[in-house]
């Protein structure tokens, strides 16, 4: 929307603000907003979800988990996903409003994305995020925020940044914790994003997180509300609190000492939408002095602001005649599918795949995930009209060519060391010494790694304890290698887990991360698999040796995490994946006048594949990562034997680095660039056989 359309909608929303008592502008900030008949304005309840599809609110396309949808290293697929969401939402909210339904799940203001920086793999939510680099969240997260809102003078619908600021974890000291870190770990690493959304993309709402940063609870935080977020970026839409977490602030964080205290203290730093109960004390912290009518009257503004934004006071829009039709249709189910086969990322590859069905008699299916609904939603969904698992899709796929055999092998491991009937694993053994190949299917869901999820460690954790998969899954996987058959690992989680016993394995031939991958990512792998798609996905986290390379969980200095920092060996690094091609970068030219790299690439395989073209920065800055850091890539395909040239634009930003005071400053004149399909790293040149060019870069 255009500064003059939002300059419009402001005037608007202040005169009908004015028109209202004081109880009925403080009502509107809770997120089940009432209705005021008087003045025409319909009940409207805040909160709604569209993480990876509209979510909670029936049936709806169901697509990759966003984790996921970051593997896949392509803005303009984000933005299309982001756009077929939107148009969904508003079908759905076309059929309830004109049904007079305005409940929760119902509106047009949804909180996703998540574009906080999942820096430990142990968080359990991390497979909400778009990963553990600023640089591809906020390119991810922008795209995003773009496609559901649109670029029109209506916004499609509403989409809302979140957790603001320096969040991921524990979950099980989210509702006290104080995070501390650097203002160059803040600016430079937990911020980019957040301030992209709203400076670039127009983002309409900005949630605020459970913890305190810095010593501020974060929903009424001086420096992140006041002095960041409506200072320094000059944002224009509304605040939201994370769901209670008000409740925390005199209860928890014990910076105030009852709930009309935490509501002043809020208010006053700019949180107009309390989703919870704290707002209704609102009119008594008036009454007490701690707040003033205009504060109340500026945030009820703010609000009323965002719904003629969305056109849904009256005024209508376009909009409004997207049809039932349009939820769930055959076309967005395709795009399902090819999300899922484009994030799917290849770890390994002795030349296992692609399988050919016309040289295997009998295929082996095993594991507690192979046959698993819950294995491809993650979490936050909606409910899909069809699922395919990973058994399923593999059945459709080879029809009757194929014998296939299934066997779960254990249980997934809800409790982190149970031991599996020794029966389950036999069983397993058995299938897969009798097969030719087997697919084996293991990993985690939001059961195990999720929002306050229940494990066996700690009720409401949802973290993990370490990066291991269950005991009963590693005992499953030892007892099917042991068989010497090739098999064919898949794994499907939403976050960095030890596969080292895989990786090692000889006849471990092939190993493929699904991630959550949609309600139809059973029919994306079995394509993978088969070769009739080609894996194109890339790390957006880097795989660890183990939980104990890593810093404390609490501790969220960037020093020795993620791959701009840490030094270590890895099992996968951030940025890679393999592909069924050989695509490699064969020269590459930065032209200083325009900051364009002009960058040749060939592709010296059989097959026609896609592949993502990555490029690293290192600026020769004191205060520059260690490690160079991702400033652009780009997703393209490249046909069988040929070769083609791509023209890659680099930001300004990308020549700067953040100092120790948190200010952006330039890094240069000198600087490293490379170009390849991954990072620059020698475990990525060990597992691709791939070096990326290096070009020596002078930038005045």
């Amino acid at each position: 929307m255009t500064a003059t359309g939002k300059a419009q909608c402001a005037r608007k929303a202040a005169a009908l603000v004015a028109q209202m008592t004081i109880e009925e502008a403080a009502g509107q900030m809770s997120f089940e907003a009432p209705a005021i008949p008087r003045l025409g304005v319909p009940e409207y309840n805040w909160w709604n979800e569209a993480l990876h599809g509209v979510a909670r609110a029936g049936t709806a396309t169901s697509f990759p988990q966003a984790i996921a949808m970051a593997a896949a290293f392509d803005e303009g697929l984000i933005k299309t996903i982001a756009e077929t969401i939107a148009t969904e939402a508003r079908a759905k909210y076309n059929i309830a409003s004109s049904r007079g339904d305005r409940g929760r799940y119902k509106g047009l203001t949804f909180w996703s994305p998540n574009i906080n920086i999942f820096r430990d793999p142990r968080w359990g939510r991390g497979h909400e995020t778009y990963g553990e680099d600023p640089y591809l969240t906020t390119r991810t997260g922008v795209a995003f925020v773009k496609g559901l809102q649109g670029e029109g003078e209506t916004i499609k619908a509403a989409a809302c940044a979140k957790h603001y600021a320096v969040h991921s974890g524990p979950e099980s000291l989210r509702h006290e914790f104080n995070a501390e870190c650097s203002m160059k770990d803040l600016y430079e690493t937990y911020l980019p994003a957040f301030e992209a959304c709203v400076k670039e993309a127009g983002v309409e709402a900005v949630m605020g997180a459970y913890n305190r940063t810095l010593g501020e609870p974060c929903c009424a935080s001086q420096l992140l509300l006041v002095d960041i977020l409506r200072g320094s970026w000059g944002f224009d839409g509304h605040v939201v609190s994370d769901c209670w977490a008000l409740l925390d602030i005199h209860e928890h964080h014990k910076i105030t000492n009852t709930p009309e205290e935490s509501a002043a203290l809020a208010l006053k730093a700019g949180c107009d939408v309390n989703c919870g109960s704290v707002y209704s004390y609102l009119m008594d912290s008036y009454e007490q002095g701690l707040i003033t009518e205009a504060e109340i009257r500026a945030a009820a503004t703010r609000l009323i602001a965002a719904r003629y934004r969305l056109g849904i006071l009256g005024e209508g829009s376009a909009f409004d005649s997207i049809p039932f039709s349009e939820i769930d249709s055959p076309g967005h189910r395709a795009l399902s599918v090819r999300t899922a086969a484009e994030s799917c990322v290849l770890l390994k590859n002795d030349g296992l795949l692609p399988l050919d069905k016309g040289k295997i008699k009998r295929l082996a299916i095993i594991g507690p995930n192979a046959d698993s609904r819950a294995a491809l939603k993650g979490n936050y969904y909606g409910v899909a009209s069809q699922y395919v698992t990973i058994t399923e899709g593999l059945r459709a796929y080879l029809g009757e060519d194929v014998s296939i055999h299934y066997s779960a092998g254990s249980a997934l491991g809800d409790s982190w060391d149970i031991e599996p009937p020794a029966e389950l694993c036999a069983e397993a053994a058995a299938t897969a010494g009798h097969c030719d190949v087997t697919v084996l299917v293991l990993g985690l869901d939001e059961t195990i790694e999720g929002e306050e999820a229940h494990n066996d460690k700690i009720l409401f954790d949802g973290d993990k304890p370490d990066l291991l998969l269950p005991e009963a899954q590693r005992r499953l996987l030892s007892a099917v290698l042991e068989t010497g058959k090739p098999v064919v690992v898949v794994l499907m989680a939403g976050s960095a887990i030890d596969l080292r016993e895989a990786q090692a394995a000889p006849n471990a031939g092939a190993i493929l991360c699904a991630w959550y991958p949609g309600a139809l990512g059973g029919k994306a792998v079995a394509q993978i698999l088969f070769g009739e798609t080609s894996p194109s996905g890339k790390l957006p986290v880097t795989f660890y040796n183990s939980a104990q390379d890593l810093p404390d969980f609490t501790d969220y200095s960037m020093t020795g995490r993620t791959y701009r920092y840490y030094r270590g060996d890895t099992l996968y690094p951030f940025g890679y994946g393999l592909t069924y091609g050989d695509v490699c970068v064969k020269t590459a030219r930065y032209d200083e006048k325009t900051h364009e790299l002009e960058i040749t690439v060939a592709n010296e395989g059989n097959m026609t594949v896609k592949d993502v073209i990555q490029v690293y920065i290192k600026a020769q800055s004191e205060f520059a990562p260690p490690n160079p850091r991702l400033c652009a890539f780009t997703k393209a395909e490249f046909a069988a034997g040929k070769s083609v040239t791509l023209r890659l634009p680099l930001s300004d930003e990308a020549f700067e680095v953040v100092d120790e005071t948190g200010e952006r400053v330039f890094g240069g004149p000198r600087f490293e660039l490379y170009i390849g399909t991954g990072q620059p790293d020698e475990r990525t040149t060990r597992l691709t056989g791939r070096r990326s060019i290096k070009l020596e870069v002078i930038n005045k």
